[in-house]
């Protein structure tokens, strides 16, 4: 693997994105066992999608195509902040650790933002 095909590793947003993954991943833990297969399976689909955009998009030729995907990353975050609202409504999650999400996941929606208006002024 080249240095150019690993430099989505080195963005912040990605690594950020990481950390959501684990922490939704540890949160939807906690949620009923009948939910396995729908909201948590959803929720994990919707945050792996993140960084997973992150990368593919960097992997593109043009950053029109990189700028794509890291809307279809940031349209994720808002599916996922979305479930999470969900699951809070269903009492899965509670408020303290709803927020301690939210907050990340503003966090990941700023560095993408960030990202994807560095590419367009580039452009």
């Amino acid at each position: 693997m080249t240095q150019e095909n690993r430099s989505y590793t080195k963005l912040e947003a990605w690594m950020e994105s990481r950390t959501l993954v684990s922490l939704v991943y540890d949160l939807v833990e906690k949620f009923p066992e009948e939910e396995k297969w729908g909201l948590i399976s959803q929720i994990r689909r919707s945050v792996v999608s993140v960084p997973s955009n992150i990368a593919e998009g960097t992997g593109r030729q043009h950053s029109k195509e990189t700028v794509q995907f890291l809307y279809i990353a940031r349209g994720s975050l808002y599916e996922i902040e979305t479930q999470l609202f969900l699951a809070f409504d269903q009492k899965y999650v509670g408020k303290k650790d709803l927020d301690n999400v939210l907050e990340k996941i503003t966090s990941c929606k700023r560095l993408i933002q960030g990202y994807i208006n560095y590419l367009k002024k580039k452009n």
